[in-house]
Protein backbone atom coordinates (compact mmCIF):
# COMPACT_ATOMS: atom_id res chain seq x y z
CA UNK A 1 0.00 0.00 0.00
CA UNK A 2 1.37 3.32 -1.10
CA UNK A 3 1.19 6.68 1.14
CA UNK A 4 -1.64 8.20 -1.00
CA UNK A 5 -3.68 4.38 -0.30
CA UNK A 6 -2.90 4.96 3.33
CA UNK A 7 -4.35 8.42 3.61
CA UNK A 8 -7.47 7.78 1.25
CA UNK A 9 -8.04 5.10 4.09
CA UNK A 10 -7.16 7.66 6.84
CA UNK A 11 -9.64 10.28 5.32
CA UNK A 12 -12.47 6.91 5.23
CA UNK A 13 -11.74 6.17 9.19
CA UNK A 14 -12.44 10.06 9.66
CA UNK A 15 -15.40 10.33 7.74
CA UNK A 16 -16.46 7.23 9.79
CA UNK A 17 -15.53 8.29 13.20
CA UNK A 18 -17.02 11.66 12.48
CA UNK A 19 -20.67 10.21 11.52
CA UNK A 20 -20.91 7.49 13.25
CA UNK A 21 -18.95 9.04 16.85
CA UNK A 22 -22.24 8.60 18.87
CA UNK A 23 -22.30 5.19 18.65
CA UNK A 24 -18.22 5.01 19.10
CA UNK A 25 -18.90 5.03 22.95
CA UNK A 26 -21.52 2.80 23.37
CA UNK A 27 -20.72 -0.34 21.54
CA UNK A 28 -17.45 -1.89 22.65
CA UNK A 29 -18.16 -4.23 19.94
CA UNK A 30 -19.87 -4.85 16.60
CA UNK A 31 -23.75 -5.24 17.76
CA UNK A 32 -25.68 -8.64 17.67
CA UNK A 33 -28.47 -7.10 15.68
CA UNK A 34 -28.94 -4.20 12.95
CA UNK A 35 -31.60 -3.22 10.50
CA UNK A 36 -31.53 -3.43 6.64
CA UNK A 37 -33.29 -1.67 3.98
CA UNK A 38 -33.31 -2.47 0.27
CA UNK A 39 -34.41 0.75 -1.92
CA UNK A 40 -35.22 -0.76 -5.10
CA UNK A 41 -37.25 0.65 -7.94
CA UNK A 42 -40.36 -1.49 -7.09
CA UNK A 43 -40.47 -1.70 -4.05
CA UNK A 44 -39.08 -0.85 -0.61
CA UNK A 45 -37.69 -3.67 1.68
CA UNK A 46 -36.67 -3.63 5.20
CA UNK A 47 -35.89 -6.63 8.20
CA UNK A 48 -33.96 -6.61 11.06
CA UNK A 49 -30.72 -8.78 10.79
CA UNK A 50 -29.33 -11.27 13.28
CA UNK A 51 -25.70 -10.35 12.44
CA UNK A 52 -24.39 -13.79 13.92
CA UNK A 53 -26.57 -15.98 11.45
CA UNK A 54 -27.08 -13.75 8.23
CA UNK A 55 -30.84 -13.91 8.97
CA UNK A 56 -33.74 -11.74 9.14
CA UNK A 57 -34.82 -11.36 12.88
CA UNK A 58 -38.22 -10.66 12.44
CA UNK A 59 -40.91 -10.74 9.33
CA UNK A 60 -39.74 -7.95 6.07
CA UNK A 61 -41.73 -5.55 5.46
CA UNK A 62 -42.20 -4.29 1.82
CA UNK A 63 -43.97 -0.88 0.90
CA UNK A 64 -44.35 0.03 -2.75
CA UNK A 65 -41.45 2.77 -3.78
CA UNK A 66 -43.40 6.04 -4.40
CA UNK A 67 -43.68 7.52 -8.00
CA UNK A 68 -41.57 9.66 -8.40
CA UNK A 69 -39.24 8.02 -6.21
CA UNK A 70 -37.81 11.23 -4.97
CA UNK A 71 -35.56 11.92 -2.44
CA UNK A 72 -38.19 13.05 0.01
CA UNK A 73 -40.48 10.54 -0.75
CA UNK A 74 -38.24 7.57 -0.45
CA UNK A 75 -37.14 8.65 2.54
CA UNK A 76 -40.62 9.34 3.79
CA UNK A 77 -41.57 5.57 3.07
CA UNK A 78 -38.21 4.31 4.71
CA UNK A 79 -39.41 5.79 8.10
CA UNK A 80 -42.51 4.35 7.59
CA UNK A 81 -41.04 1.00 6.76
CA UNK A 82 -38.26 1.40 10.03
CA UNK A 83 -41.51 2.80 12.41
CA UNK A 84 -43.29 -1.07 11.57
CA UNK A 85 -40.42 -2.48 13.74
CA UNK A 86 -40.26 -1.31 17.92
CA UNK A 87 -36.25 -0.84 17.00
CA UNK A 88 -34.19 0.79 19.49
CA UNK A 89 -32.70 4.34 18.61
CA UNK A 90 -29.02 3.06 18.30
CA UNK A 91 -29.26 0.18 15.97
CA UNK A 92 -27.44 0.55 13.17
CA UNK A 93 -29.43 1.26 10.12
CA UNK A 94 -27.67 0.27 6.59
CA UNK A 95 -29.74 1.35 3.49
CA UNK A 96 -29.41 0.08 -0.38
CA UNK A 97 -29.68 2.55 -2.88
CA UNK A 98 -29.60 1.46 -7.07
CA UNK A 99 -26.57 4.48 -7.14
CA UNK A 100 -22.51 5.00 -6.72
CA UNK A 101 -22.29 6.07 -3.35
CA UNK A 102 -19.53 7.90 -2.66
CA UNK A 103 -19.14 9.20 0.95
CA UNK A 104 -23.04 8.89 1.59
CA UNK A 105 -23.59 11.00 -1.59
CA UNK A 106 -25.45 9.73 -4.92
CA UNK A 107 -23.41 9.92 -8.26
CA UNK A 108 -26.04 8.49 -10.41
CA UNK A 109 -29.34 7.14 -9.94
CA UNK A 110 -30.85 4.02 -11.90
CA UNK A 111 -34.32 3.17 -10.99
CA UNK A 112 -35.37 6.18 -9.01
CA UNK A 113 -35.79 9.91 -9.81
CA UNK A 114 -32.63 12.01 -11.18
CA UNK A 115 -33.08 14.16 -8.63
CA UNK A 116 -31.36 12.00 -6.37
CA UNK A 117 -27.89 12.60 -8.03
CA UNK A 118 -25.89 14.72 -5.65
CA UNK A 119 -27.80 13.50 -2.87
CA UNK A 120 -26.98 12.72 0.25
CA UNK A 121 -28.18 9.38 0.62
CA UNK A 122 -27.39 9.29 4.53
CA UNK A 123 -28.35 13.29 5.31
CA UNK A 124 -31.72 12.68 4.30
CA UNK A 125 -32.65 9.40 5.47
CA UNK A 126 -31.24 10.02 8.81
CA UNK A 127 -33.26 13.25 8.67
CA UNK A 128 -36.36 11.28 8.44
CA UNK A 129 -35.71 8.86 10.23
CA UNK A 130 -33.95 10.84 13.23
CA UNK A 131 -31.13 8.03 13.17
CA UNK A 132 -27.76 7.51 11.92
CA UNK A 133 -27.91 5.71 8.67
CA UNK A 134 -25.25 4.00 6.15
CA UNK A 135 -26.03 4.13 2.44
CA UNK A 136 -24.38 1.85 -0.17
CA UNK A 137 -24.24 0.28 -3.55
CA UNK A 138 -27.48 -2.33 -3.84
CA UNK A 139 -24.77 -4.64 -5.66
CA UNK A 140 -22.11 -4.11 -2.77
CA UNK A 141 -24.56 -4.93 -0.42
CA UNK A 142 -25.29 -7.80 -1.97
CA UNK A 143 -21.69 -8.98 -2.55
CA UNK A 144 -20.75 -8.03 1.09
CA UNK A 145 -23.37 -10.22 2.45
CA UNK A 146 -22.23 -13.24 0.52
CA UNK A 147 -19.01 -13.27 1.64
CA UNK A 148 -19.86 -12.74 5.32
CA UNK A 149 -22.76 -15.24 5.28
CA UNK A 150 -23.40 -16.79 1.61
CA UNK A 151 -21.28 -18.61 -1.09
CA UNK A 152 -18.04 -16.94 -0.87
CA UNK A 153 -18.10 -17.33 3.62
CA UNK A 154 -14.69 -18.34 4.87
CA UNK A 155 -13.16 -17.61 1.57
CA UNK A 156 -9.78 -15.46 2.00
CA UNK A 157 -7.94 -13.49 -1.00
CA UNK A 158 -9.99 -11.86 -3.65
CA UNK A 159 -13.99 -12.45 -4.16
CA UNK A 160 -15.76 -11.10 -7.08
CA UNK A 161 -19.87 -11.00 -6.32
CA UNK A 162 -21.77 -10.25 -9.79
CA UNK A 163 -25.10 -9.91 -9.65
CA UNK A 164 -26.95 -10.71 -13.24
CA UNK A 165 -30.48 -8.96 -13.86
CA UNK A 166 -31.12 -5.51 -16.06
CA UNK A 167 -27.20 -4.98 -15.92
CA UNK A 168 -24.50 -6.38 -14.47
CA UNK A 169 -23.72 -5.28 -10.84
CA UNK A 170 -20.34 -6.08 -8.96
CA UNK A 171 -18.64 -6.39 -5.68
CA UNK A 172 -15.25 -6.50 -4.89
CA UNK A 173 -14.28 -8.00 -1.58
CA UNK A 174 -10.61 -8.32 -0.80
CA UNK A 175 -9.65 -9.99 2.83
CA UNK A 176 -13.05 -9.50 3.49
CA UNK A 177 -13.15 -5.71 2.92
CA UNK A 178 -15.60 -4.33 0.23
CA UNK A 179 -13.96 -2.23 -2.14
CA UNK A 180 -17.53 0.08 -3.27
CA UNK A 181 -18.68 0.96 -6.31
CA UNK A 182 -17.21 -1.37 -8.76
CA UNK A 183 -18.79 -1.06 -11.99
CA UNK A 184 -17.54 -3.74 -13.67
CA UNK A 185 -21.23 -4.53 -15.63
CA UNK A 186 -19.96 -1.62 -17.54
CA UNK A 187 -16.18 -3.14 -18.85
CA UNK A 188 -16.56 -2.39 -22.42
CA UNK A 189 -16.03 -5.52 -24.46
CA UNK A 190 -15.45 -6.46 -28.11
CA UNK A 191 -16.82 -2.99 -28.65
CA UNK A 192 -19.51 -2.79 -26.33
CA UNK A 193 -20.94 -2.10 -23.05
CA UNK A 194 -20.16 -5.22 -21.55
CA UNK A 195 -24.05 -5.35 -19.46
CA UNK A 196 -25.93 -4.48 -22.61
CA UNK A 197 -24.89 -8.13 -24.21
CA UNK A 198 -23.80 -10.32 -21.09
CA UNK A 199 -26.62 -8.83 -18.53
CA UNK A 200 -30.07 -11.55 -17.95
CA UNK A 201 -32.03 -8.74 -19.45
CA UNK A 202 -30.01 -9.57 -23.11
CA UNK A 203 -31.04 -13.53 -23.12
CA UNK A 204 -34.48 -12.12 -22.90
CA UNK A 205 -34.35 -9.62 -25.13
CA UNK A 206 -32.59 -11.10 -27.78
CA UNK A 207 -34.61 -14.23 -27.09
CA UNK A 208 -31.04 -16.47 -26.38
CA UNK A 209 -30.79 -19.93 -25.77
CA UNK A 210 -29.08 -20.95 -22.46
CA UNK A 211 -26.13 -22.38 -24.40
CA UNK A 212 -26.01 -19.14 -26.55
CA UNK A 213 -26.33 -16.66 -22.96
CA UNK A 214 -23.39 -18.49 -21.42
CA UNK A 215 -20.99 -18.05 -24.85
CA UNK A 216 -21.79 -14.38 -23.95
CA UNK A 217 -20.61 -15.08 -20.10
CA UNK A 218 -18.00 -16.80 -21.27
CA UNK A 219 -16.31 -13.50 -22.83
CA UNK A 220 -17.30 -11.65 -20.24
CA UNK A 221 -16.21 -14.10 -17.59
CA UNK A 222 -12.89 -14.57 -19.26
CA UNK A 223 -11.80 -10.45 -19.59
CA UNK A 224 -12.81 -10.19 -15.81
CA UNK A 225 -10.61 -12.66 -14.27
CA UNK A 226 -7.92 -12.11 -16.33
CA UNK A 227 -8.03 -8.33 -14.87
CA UNK A 228 -8.79 -9.22 -11.56
CA UNK A 229 -7.15 -12.47 -10.66
CA UNK A 230 -9.89 -13.58 -8.38
CA UNK A 231 -9.82 -16.54 -5.88
CA UNK A 232 -14.19 -17.21 -6.41
CA UNK A 233 -16.47 -15.65 -8.58
CA UNK A 234 -20.11 -15.31 -7.06
CA UNK A 235 -23.03 -15.22 -9.41
CA UNK A 236 -26.47 -13.77 -8.08
CA UNK A 237 -29.38 -11.93 -9.34
CA UNK A 238 -32.61 -13.88 -9.76
CA UNK A 239 -31.59 -15.80 -12.53
CA UNK A 240 -28.60 -17.69 -10.42
CA UNK A 241 -31.77 -19.82 -9.18
CA UNK A 242 -31.03 -21.74 -13.06
CA UNK A 243 -27.70 -22.13 -12.60
CA UNK A 244 -27.38 -25.54 -13.49
CA UNK A 245 -28.42 -24.54 -16.46
CA UNK A 246 -25.73 -22.25 -18.10
CA UNK A 247 -22.51 -22.19 -15.09
CA UNK A 248 -21.48 -25.79 -15.56
CA UNK A 249 -20.86 -24.67 -19.49
CA UNK A 250 -18.42 -21.82 -18.63
CA UNK A 251 -15.12 -22.66 -18.52
CA UNK A 252 -12.84 -20.35 -16.33
CA UNK A 253 -9.33 -20.41 -14.63
CA UNK A 254 -11.40 -19.19 -11.38
CA UNK A 255 -14.27 -21.37 -9.62
CA UNK A 256 -17.71 -19.63 -9.65
CA UNK A 257 -20.46 -20.89 -8.02
CA UNK A 258 -24.17 -19.84 -7.36
CA UNK A 259 -24.96 -17.07 -5.01
CA UNK A 260 -26.95 -18.11 -1.61
CA UNK A 261 -28.68 -15.23 -0.08
CA UNK A 262 -31.15 -14.29 -3.21
CA UNK A 263 -33.42 -12.27 -1.82
CA UNK A 264 -32.04 -11.32 1.74
CA UNK A 265 -28.82 -10.27 0.58
CA UNK A 266 -29.21 -6.43 -0.01
CA UNK A 267 -30.88 -6.15 3.55
CA UNK A 268 -28.33 -8.44 5.23
CA UNK A 269 -25.41 -6.65 4.00
CA UNK A 270 -26.44 -3.12 4.32
CA UNK A 271 -27.40 -4.07 7.64
CA UNK A 272 -23.90 -5.71 8.47
CA UNK A 273 -22.37 -2.67 6.72
CA UNK A 274 -23.97 -0.48 9.25
CA UNK A 275 -22.99 -2.18 12.08
CA UNK A 276 -19.29 -2.38 11.09
CA UNK A 277 -19.21 1.57 10.68
CA UNK A 278 -21.22 1.57 14.48
CA UNK A 279 -18.27 0.43 16.48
Amino acid sequence: MNHHDDHHADKHGHKHDHQHGKHRHKLAERPTTAFGIDIGGSGIKGAPVDLAKGEFAGERVRIPTPQPATPGAVAKTVAEVIEAFHLPKDVPVGVTFPAVILHGVAQSAANVDSSWIGTDVEDVIADATGRTVVAVNDADAAGYAETLYGAARGVSGVVLVTTLGTGIGSALVVDGRLVPNTELGHLEIDGHDAESRAAESARDREDLSWEQWAERLQRYYSVVENLFWPDLIVVGGGVSKHYEKFLPLLKLRTPIVPATLRNAAGIVGAASLAADASH
